[in-house]
């Protein structure tokens, strides 16, 4: 596996809490105390401080990293302590029972990190602080290049970056710029426009393609005469953003901290890309893997399934899988699979004969399962198989020898003893009596379990199978087949010693005596346990991409990380409510933080535009949710194909009026409907740039206004009958 690059970039970074100090200086001993546990309880290791004396003998005694200053102590003010410290290393954070815009910019100068206002929902801000504290520790390895030929702009950006962690790098005119991009590692660039010999939008037009698209760097433009003309030309130049002179120094702050979030969550993506292929990777070199459209027809064959068969994968490709169909197995053996597979679309597992292209045979432990889209669809089969063509001849063998009448019986005694040692290396077997109770473990079924034959003979098998058996009638089916004499293929959930998960693909035969009566039951199995953790770690990296890339969508347009967070868990709400099952609600979960991706297209003088939109930059706009759509589409994988749907549909509304098609009622997809519900309820209840956000009130007037218009006037009943669990989510997710 091909891990070492992966790692190289995972552990670039490593953020442990309990590395870092906090000094929380509070004369409140309740809030103290509750500021304290808050932190501790998250890793941090707190001092406390009451006055501005204990604070500075704290700051004399230990190592502190971070403050949580209150501005109002009982033997002075916090701001003498932010005069002390304005070039020390300690970062402040700021905790004020008011809000004043002219002091906080002034302590913004003095680098201050962040200001946080004791009001009702302080308690849950303490979150965003740790994230804070993480980013901040993130910069440490973030370079920001400084283009200004004045020595006091200079100074101040420096200053202010510097305050944030950040490393800079400063030139005064454009060729000592590019030299500095050309050797070191930038990660943003702030480029004045007025330089003494050169104009900085010319370099960037002369540069953009070695600057933003090769380096992938992105460029803020400073200038004291932002217009039109400044705007127009930096951004066609590949500028991010324009910034006039002289600039708020928490302007400067949250942008660049937005580009630079925004570069990290576009790596987080590059690195978790790489470890889903090297889990493919892993699939492939652990089993025999091939994979066939939905008609069965060979699509994709590992190497492993070519040296197991003979075949060459250009002799695979564009065959039916019976080119290696043995025949001994006839067309009905198939019927039981394919019923499985296609028609109740569920995974089939269970033993196989197969033929190599030299005419020899050979078994595998198969299991079948088919990919289904959106619509409900199959859109592929994907099989993995294990190599049992050892065991199988074992058992042949064994059942020849036991036949034989020319042997003697001691020695057949002395073979059956040899073969079932094999066998019992390969395989963990249980016996029980027929009422199901525990009578026989090999030790592969010790090892497996943890458990010793004494601590299990006489437990019942449904005590050592996941809950779920149980719940689902698994265990009923099992037994009920066994009384009939018949053999059984199974996959169990089973609970080891230790209160760990295994999984074990498993057949059960009834063993008779001579008058034909069942006596016993035999369960041979085989550990899955590692495969099906794989299949797992897949899935929750494909989830973990879709839901980085939907904050990526959010971040263009200035949106927090818990905007997409608070859509996802309403959908998720919403559709179970609605009547959706399980699994759709968690499909919607995971798609639905993609409904804004094709914002990315929108240029940010459109999507930022802090007053409203022109008709021909709303009809820009409008076109985020067919790039969004045209993005998606081609994927066969089932969540993207949702999210497609959602970043289609999320504008369309119940009458017909909304876009980009104009479908109304329920001919827009349950999915859609929901998301639109769930986006305009956070949207309208959060600050935009272009709006403040609305009152409680005034939201639920204007849903119930828009019933059977906008939104379905089913999921509004809905959303209004449980108005408690909505405002929960909003208020565990809110923005600080």
């Amino acid at each position: 596996m091909r891990t070492s690059s992966i790692s190289k970039t995972m552990n670039k970074f490593s953020f442990t809490t309990s590395n870092y100090n906090i000094l929380i200086v509070e004369d409140s001993k309740s809030m103290n105390k509750m500021i304290t546990k808050s932190f501790s309880s998250r890793g941090f290791n707190c001092f406390n401080a009451f006055t501005l004396e204990e604070a500075r003998d704290k700051l004399q005694s230990e190592r502190i990293d971070y403050i949580i200053l209150d501005l109002h102590l009982p033997d002075g003010n916090g701001f003498e302590l932010i005069n002390e410290l304005e070039d020390s290393q300690e970062k402040i954070f700021v905790i004020t029972v008011e809000s004043n815009k002219n002091f906080q910019n002034d302590a913004f100068k003095k680098g201050i990190v962040d200001f946080f206002v004791k009001d009702s929902d302080f308690f849950y801000k303490i979150e965003q602080i740790e994230k804070t504290i993480e980013n901040l520790e993130k910069n440490k390895i973030k370079t920001i290049l400084i283009v200004d030929d004045s020595r006091v702009i200079q100074a101040q950006l420096n200053h202010t970056l510097k305050s944030r962690n950040y490393l800079t790098e400063v030139a005064a005119d454009t060729k000592e710029a590019m030299e500095i991009i050309q050797s070191k590692q930038i990660d943003l660039i702030l480029l004045d426009v007025e330089l003494k010999e050169s104009n900085g939008i010319e370099f960037l037009q002369e540069n953009k393609n070695y600057i933003t698209v090769k380096r992938n760097i992105p460029v803020m433009i400073i200038s004291g005469n932002v217009n039109t003309t400044i705007i127009r030309e930096g951004l066609k130049a590949g500028a991010v953003d324009v910034i006039r002179k002289p600039y708020i120094e928490e302007e400067i702050i949250l942008k660049v901290n937005l580009w630079i979030d925004y570069g990290r969550k576009a790596e987080e993506i590059k690195v978790s890309t790489a470890i889903l292929s090297e889990y493919k990777d892993a699939v492939d070199e652990s089993a025999i893997v091939s994979k066939t459209n939905s008609k069965g027809v060979i699509t994709y064959v590992n190497e492993q399934f070519c040296t197991l068969s003979g075949y060459k994968e250009s002799e695979l490709l564009g065959q039916h899988h019976n080119i290696v169909r043995h025949t001994d197995m006839s067309a009905e053996a198939f019927k039981d699979l394919w019923d499985t597979v296609k028609i109740q679309k569920k995974s089939w597992t269970g033993k196989v004969k197969n033929r190599k292209k030299n005419g020899e045979y050979y078994w595998v432990d198969a299991m079948i399962k088919p990919i289904i889209d959106a619509d409900g669809d199959i859109v592929e089969f994907i099989g993995l198989r294990k190599d049992i063509t050892e065991i199988e001849n074992y058992k042949e063998i064994l059942k020849n020898k036991l036949s034989d009448t020319n042997h003697s019986l001691e020695e057949s005694i002395n073979h059956t003893t040899q073969y079932e040692e094999a066998i019992n290396k390969f395989t963990a077997i249980l016996k029980t009596d027929t009422n199901n109770n525990i009578t026989y473990i090999n030790r592969e079924f010790s090892k497996l379990s943890g458990y010793t034959l004494e601590e299990l003979k006489g437990v019942n098998c449904k005590d050592i199978r996941h809950e779920n058996h149980r719940i689902s009638g698994d265990c009923k089916r099992l037994k009920a087949t066994l009384e009939k004499n018949q053999h059984i293929s199974i996959t169990f959930t089973n609970i080891a010693k230790d209160g760990s998960l295994y999984f074990v693909e498993t057949i059960a035969y009834p063993i008779t005596n001579l008058d034909g009566e069942v006596i016993e039951y035999l369960q041979l199995m085989h550990d899955i346990t590692e495969l099906r953790n794989l299949h797992k770690e897949i899935e929750d990296t494909q989830k973990e991409i879709v839901y980085k890339m939907g904050e990526i969508g959010e971040s263009r347009s200035k949106e927090t990380g818990n905007h997409v967070k608070r859509v996802a868990e309403y959908s998720k709400e919403l559709a179970l409510l609605y009547g959706l099952s399980e699994k759709e609600s968690e499909v919607l979960f995971t798609a639905s933080p993609m409904h804004d991706i094709g914002k990315v297209a929108i240029a940010d003088n459109i999507l930022k535009k802090p007053g409203k939109l022109t008709q021909e930059e709303f009809l820009i706009m409008k076109t985020h949710a067919s790039i969004g759509y045209e993005i998606l589409k081609g994927s066969s994988r089932e969540v993207l194909q949702a999210a497609a749907i959602v970043a289609n549909e999320h504008h369309e509304k119940w009458d017909g009026t909304g876009y980009p098609n104009g479908t109304q009622g329920e001919d827009i997809h349950i999915y859609g409907r929901i998301t639109a519900l769930a986006d305009v309820f956070d949207a309208l209840g959060s600050d935009r740039c272009y709006k403040k956000a609305w009152s409680d009130t005034k939201i639920l007037d204007l849903i119930k206004d828009e019933k059977g218009k906008h939104f379905d006037p089913i999921l509004v009943d809905v959303f209004l009958e449980n108005l408690d669990i909505f405002f929960n989510i909003r208020t565990k997710y809110t923005d600080c």
